[in-house]
């Protein structure tokens, strides 16, 4: 596909995502790098909260040299169509880690896409993701980790969750390991649910009224995404805007 085609459903990293709404931002611009030097250390955040009908895509390439590592933390919130890549590769000896939510409502189709590859020996990563969906919104987490033939003793995890308020509401969820090195410890999980009526129930009885009850819920399934911020006012900035979405959904 060259950068003018616009993609299509049969292109999998495109499978679930809203064409149509790309149109409006196609051809995209050049991904973001980030270069990690060896031994350093950087963190990264992105608040990605488009207006109501528009298109935002994000792409970053992240490069973590020997001995570094990179947090990158993604709140995805925003637009028609809201979409964030992120293709990493890892050095020796490096770390990278992710923890990222959507949260989604209306008609709202929200995505990240990940490419996390192990290049080099004793590299670790770690993926957690946390969706909350309403309404008709779909969002969508395609997580790929690839381990290179000499990329021995990588540890790599994907934690991916969520939440569905409304039977209408999607969630599509799609790990994916491709490893070629034998001495490797790599995991993934996904999980699909919906509200614990017998929490609700018993906040109701302590005389909680319904709405505060799923914001509180709902912000404990999303804690300890942003724990890890570096930047206390980035980290209450991310907390914030995740809060008053989630008052906005209930």
């Amino acid at each position: 596909m060259s950068m003018l085609d616009l993609p299509t459903s049969s292109d999998e990293s495109w499978r679930y995502s809203d064409l149509s709404a790309l149109q409006s931002v196609w051809p995209l611009p050049a991904p973001v790098r980030i270069d990690v030097a060896a031994g350093d250390s950087a963190h990264h955040h992105l608040l990605q909260d488009a207006g109501d009908g528009a298109a935002a895509v994000h792409d970053y390439v992240v490069t973590v040299g020997d001995g570094a590592r990179c947090d990158f933390h993604v709140l995805n919130i925003g637009g028609k169509l809201g979409r964030v890549t992120i293709d990493v590769t890892l050095g020796r000896g490096s770390h990278f880690e992710l923890g990222g939510a959507i949260l989604g409502s209306g008609d709202q189709v929200l995505e990240i896409v990940t490419s996390v590859t192990h290049a080099q020996p004793d590299a670790t990563s770690g993926q957690t993701i946390r969706s909350i969906l309403s309404q008709r919104a779909t969002g969508s987490y395609l997580g790929k980790i690839a381990v290179a033939r000499d990329a021995q003793r990588t540890d790599a995890f994907q934690s991916v969750k969520a939440m569905l308020l409304d039977r209408t509401a999607t969630a599509n969820a799609k790990p994916e390991l491709e490893i070629y090195a034998d001495d490797v410890k790599c995991a993934h999980g996904a999980t699909v649910g919906e509200l614990d009526k017998a929490a609700l129930f018993y906040m109701a009885s302590r005389g909680m009224d319904p709405a505060t009850a799923k914001t509180l819920l709902l912000r404990s399934f999303v804690a300890g995404v942003f724990d890890s911020v570096a930047d206390e006012a980035v980290r209450e900035t991310l907390e914030a805007a995740a809060i008053a979405k989630l008052e906005a959904m209930v």
